[in-house]
């Protein structure tokens, strides 16, 4: 049932990149017990829980902080968990009682992952700040944009999905590994500054060597070639293009009618702009779904822009069953996939609280202690 069956993390709960990292940990079989404040509300911004895609898969217990007896309680559930994750400025943890120090004396083979934006350390460590800012330092954001035009904001992709929360999941899973072995637990300091840079590492050393210029919208993976990019196409939609290869370059001229015309090589630079504006010109004379019957599927390296109402219905997301259905909502699928240990279909998250009895009792607490607990305020 997935190849981190077994594994038990604990998720004190937070937004954004923490409760990815920890929904990734759960597609992939692990046990996630999400420690959240009590609420009568949903577990996010989502209307309902069948919404919230980053807490599929995991239970739920309702966990009131400030109270004397709670810091004991997630004690006891670190116990015999693998991992515990949090995602607060530096310092709060400790000041609740549960920083890296005492979760390690309780259980010295856990895995204490830390999710922030600026790191642990640093100048701007606690300091507020969001996925752009923290993309802003490393180069990302000034690089993403047309030419002659400001940086684009890329969605939260960069900072808090994939140099944020992909890489404290990486980083846990690692830390369990290394640990099997030493018998040893450590911090993971996971910040989205750190990660987000590790994204760009080709760009480094594209920009070092030459072949990469600081102006955005002016080298080959930026929109600056006309050979890779996004062109409006006669009903208003988008086709995307990437023939960088000179055989798929040719097949892209064939398809466009322009075979046997004297043209600028395809990567003299020199050129880029007037051939963007004349490829422009010739992708507005036909719809998308006339370029997707002449390109689609061939070596062009060609995809059509689907907006989010067309995604599950493109044959090949149908096919790969990217996409799977839960309670009436679609979602995207447990990724990667496995040949052996694969993962189960993720289960709809749960209101807050909604396992905290069950997951009391797997912990050792007796229904006197639980009620005890809950009506003390506790727990809820």
């Amino acid at each position: 049932m997935g190849p981190l069956h077994g594994r038990k993390i604990i998720e004190i709960a937070g937004i954004g990149p923490g409760p990815y990292a920890a929904m990734v940990l759960a597609d992939m079989g692990a046990d996630v017990i999400r420690v959240s404040r009590p609420s009568n509300g949903m577990l996010s911004m989502a209307e309902n829980e069948k919404l919230d895609f980053g807490n599929r898969g995991k239970r739920c217990i309702a966990v009131n902080l400030k109270e004397p007896q709670a810091v004991e309680v997630v004690l006891k559930l670190i116990e015999d968990a693998d991992a515990l994750l949090e995602g607060n400025r530096p310092g709060v943890m400790e000041k609740l009682g549960l920083g890296p120090e005492v979760c390690l004396q309780r259980n010295p083979r856990l895995v204490y992952g830390r999710m922030t934006g600026w790191g642990q350390q640093g100048p701007l460590a606690h300091a507020a700040g969001h996925d752009l800012n923290y993309i802003a330092l490393t180069g990302a954001l000034h690089a993403i944009g047309e030419k002659g035009g400001k940086p684009v904001v890329p969605l939260n992709l960069i900072g808090d999905f994939g140099g944020g929360g992909l890489l404290l999941a990486f980083g846990i899973v690692c830390a369990i590994l290394e640990a099997q072995s030493s018998g040893r637990g450590q911090v993971v300091d996971a910040a989205m500054v750190d990660g987000a840079s590790s994204l760009m590492t080709m760009m480094y050393g594209a920009f070092q060597s030459g072949f990469w210029r600081n102006e955005r919208g002016s080298n080959m993976l930026d929109g600056g070639a006309h050979f890779y990019g996004v062109y409006e196409t006669a009903d208003g939609r988008y086709v995307s293009i990437g023939s960088i290869e000179p055989q798929f370059y040719a097949l892209l001229l064939e398809k466009m009618g322009l075979a046997g015309e004297q043209l600028p090589h395809q990567h003299d630079a020199r050129h880029w702009d007037a051939l963007r504006e004349r490829f422009a010109a010739i992708f507005r004379t036909r719809t998308r779904d006339d370029w997707c019957a002449i390109m689609e599927g061939t070596d062009i390296c060609f995809a059509p822009v689907l907006g989010f109402d067309e995604i599950t219905s493109h044959p090949h997301i149908a096919a790969r069953g990217t996409f799977l259905e839960n309670d009436g909502v679609w979602q995207p699928a447990p990724a990667p996939r496995f040949s052996r240990t694969v993962p189960a279909r993720p289960a709809t998250a749960v209101r807050i609280g909604a396992d905290t009895e069950a997951i009391l009792a797997d912990a050792g607490y007796d229904a006197a202690r639980i009620a005890a607990l809950r009506a003390a305020g506790t727990v809820a």
